[in-house]
């Protein structure tokens, strides 16, 4: 049977950045078609998610839960980034002179915020000062409680003395291990045997260690995205790079993937490159799929991006400006398109950076940096307030909006990036991003979407938006769409046009 193919044009005109404006006349036109018979990928319950350190001074702020749950935040990351490999979960404190553990952002106090927010933890466990029996031990506090437990208890104030029965699934061993020094960078502490061998041979101990105290849980290994670097680089004596040598050990007892992606480097940072950047996201899905089968065949090992912004260190203008969230929503859905499991955003909190790339090349007016969500009030915004990328993430709760399926979908026009799903209850959903700096386009719904019972909600966000906006429209309002210059427009269909 030929599959059905739902077909929008979209003429481009230069009009002001106005959404739902009137079409011109005779105008070029752009073709959208979604194939609504070519199911990419479901919609995983754990496709949305964000990273919480445990330095950050906000965390346990009153609203940062309804925050987080507004934005469809489902799974959230601890103890965070590189202060993982330094973090002694049982006293809530780092090694000495080696980052920073907030007194009160125990993990007992980090659950409080996960459960208020509806989202499953994932739990990065101190590989590089720690050990597979303080791994175990956290296993067991969080999973094992109850009446009789004689099991660990913290030393900080709150914590349990019969454990708990959180029921963590998602636990990972370390944090970019392959910047342990293995490679010439060293920012990852990093207290054994150097290289990928080493991880891998130390990582088995660590999973045989936790899965003897609970054999449900799902555990992550180090590996490096393919096409950045250390991928290809190998390291002395070996012949192998670093996703090979660990998956020659661990192929068989890796529960997931776990991988960092950062799209640029400080300094060479572009608003097109960052824009056109995700593209490369399904060939690099490809490649780690390919090498998770070459030593596990037949096994379909979950990959899960659990870290990811625009740039690599030291960031600039561009993360706290509106072409950061058109890459956000880019981000997430090309990979979730390519089969993805879950994709977590560094990070909710950060702070201001202002030593980064803010040339007046970039675009935005604000002249600072800062990785996260949402802003910490230190000669930023109050705290809490959300910076353009938090409406990216939560533009893409309303187009996902649960467990649906994302269907193939494509454009004639290189700047127009669209991305379609069938949401859970049957509705249509279109996302369209609009990567132009200046031009507006005009997106013209064919197939019976100018009926008077025709309907559907629009929700938008773009250049000078402080929030997303929401019209509900129907007939012959809703044939003609303006995609203003740098926006994200997510239109939902209902009724007979669905």
């Amino acid at each position: 049977m030929l599959p059905m193919m739902l077909t929008l044009i979209a003429t481009f005109v230069m009009l002001g950045a106005y959404p739902l404006s009137a079409a011109a006349a005779d105008t070029p036109t752009v073709q959208v078609t979604v194939d609504t018979h070519h199911t990419l990928a479901t919609i995983p319950e754990t496709a949305l998610g964000a990273n919480a350190a445990v330095w950050d001074g906000h965390l346990l702020d009153q609203g940062v839960p309804d925050l987080l749950h507004n934005a469809g935040v489902k799974v959230i990351r601890y103890p965070g980034g590189s202060t993982s490999d330094v973090y002694h979960w049982q006293s809530n404190t780092t090694e000495p002179n080696q980052g920073y553990a907030n007194p009160n952002n125990t993990f007992d106090a980090f659950m409080k915020v996960a459960q208020a927010t509806g989202a499953q933890p994932m739990i990065t466990v101190d590989y590089g000062a720690g050990t597979s029996q303080e791994a175990a031990d956290w296993v067991q506090y969080a999973n094992k409680g109850g009446a009789g437990y004689t099991g660990p208890v913290p030393t900080y104030t709150g914590g349990s003395s019969t454990g708990h029965t959180y029921g963590i699934k998602y636990w990972e061993i370390g944090n970019e291990l392959y910047g342990n020094g293995t490679f010439g960078a060293n920012w990852e502490y990093d207290l054994h045997e150097k290289g990928p061998v080493a991880y891998a041979n130390n990582a088995l101990q660590f999973i045989q260690a936790m899965k003897a105290v609970d054999p449900s849980i799902k555990i992550g290994i180090v590996l490096t995205s393919p096409g950045d670097w250390p991928d290809s680089v190998t390291a002395p004596g070996l012949s192998t790079d670093w996703n090979n040598t660990v998956l020659s050990i661990l192929g068989k007892q890796i529960d997931f993937a776990d991988v960092h992606w950062y799209a640029q480097n400080p300094g060479n940072e572009s608003d097109a490159g960052l824009l056109a950047s995700t593209s490369a996201l399904p060939g690099k899905v490809a490649t780690l799929k390919t090498e998770l089968q070459q030593y596990n065949p037949g096994r379909n090992v979950p990959i899960m991006i659990t870290e990811t912004n625009s740039v690599s260190y030291n960031p600039g203008k561009q993360t706290t400006n509106l072409v950061n969230a058109l890459f956000l929503a880019s981000n997430y859905m090309n990979w979730l398109e390519s089969g993805v499991q879950n994709v977590d955003w560094w990070d909710i909190h950060n702070g201001i950076v202002t030593w980064g790339n803010n040339s007046p090349t970039l675009y935005g007016s604000n002249q600072y940096g800062d990785y996260g969500l949402l802003s910490t009030g230190d000669s930023e915004p109050p705290a809490n307030t959300p910076f353009p990328t938090y409406y990216s993430l939560q533009m893409l709760h309303h187009f996902v909006d649960g467990n649906g399926s994302m269907l193939a979908s494509s454009t004639d026009q290189s700047l127009i990036e669209v991305h379609a799903v069938r949401q859970h209850n049957g509705k249509l959903a279109l996302l369209l991003i609009n990567k132009d700096p200046q031009q507006s386009y005009q997106l013209k719904l064919a197939g019976g979407c100018g009926d008077q019972q025709a309907s559907a909600t629009v929700y938008f966000y773009g250049e000078n938006s402080s929030a997303i906006t929401v019209q509900h429209i129907s007939g012959k309002a809703l044939s003609t769409q303006t995609l203003p210059p740098y926006s994200l427009t997510t239109i939902v269909l209902n009724g007979e046009n669905n």
